[in-house]
């Protein structure tokens, strides 16, 4: 297997071993020593897998995770310590595909790292259309009209909701029920926030897919053939 991996790791031994073990396997590496150089690295280079340390200087790990699973499907690895389970779980729950335990052999780290990419790249694509829009959900890519469209993790599983009950009129709490990402506080009037914020990046001056049904929630509108 081939591709880009980043390696956000602040031991210059242990980021500089892994980088020359990826090499060797016929990857390209790059290590980034700190959370928030790492996360810059993340949104310009667009990296195939991500080898996340948990704690780290400037933005730990378990924060940097959210982040990233927030604005991609990226693959990600986390290495943890051997006395440490609770933060194993941690970093589980923030969205991180897999860890490995320090110390480590690095092969272990490149078969963890072959197992996932293999695991990911062989998903069925799931993509959705309606309303000028594509959803790829196994990507997470959005375009409307042809044009892509960046979203945020919460935002695009809203409106994978929405396209999966085309012309469907869906109330409040059903959609937070059917919404993966619960980034809402509990009230059901964040959803109308959230809805709004995903009219507005949707909106590409034609006519809004995703209407309001007063005293009843929202509708997807899809014309029918």
């Amino acid at each position: 297997m081939s591709g880009y991996v980043l390696i956000i790791e602040d031991d210059a031994r242990i980021a500089e071993w892994v980088r020359l073990y990826f090499e060797r396997a016929g990857y390209a590496a790059q290590v980034a020593a700190d959370g928030q150089t790492g996360l810059n690295l993340a949104r310009v280079s667009a990296p195939d897998l991500i080898i996340l340390d948990l704690t780290l200087p400037r933005l730990d790990g378990v924060e940097l995770c959210r982040i990233l699973r927030r604005e991609s499907n990226v693959p990600i690895i986390m290495l943890t310590a051997r006395e440490a389970p609770a933060q194993r779980v941690l970093g589980l729950e923030s969205g991180a595909d897999d860890y490995i335990i320090k110390p480590f052999d690095p092969r272990e780290v490149i078969a963890r790292s072959e197992a996932v990419l293999r695991r990911v790249q062989g998903k069925v694509q799931q993509v959705l259309t309606g309303g000028g829009i594509s959803l790829n959900e196994t990507t997470g890519t959005v375009t409307v009209d042809g044009e892509p469209v960046e979203l945020s993790r919460a935002l695009t599983s809203l409106l994978s909701t929405f396209m999966r009950h085309p012309n469907q009129v869906l109330s409040r709490d059903q959609l937070i029920a059917l919404t993966a990402d619960r980034d809402f506080d509990g009230f059901d009037r964040a959803i109308d926030s959230q809805v709004a914020r995903l009219r507005k990046q949707i909106s590409r001056g034609g006519p809004q897919p995703i209407q309001t049904v007063y005293g009843a929630g929202y509708r997807f509108v899809v014309e029918e053939d």
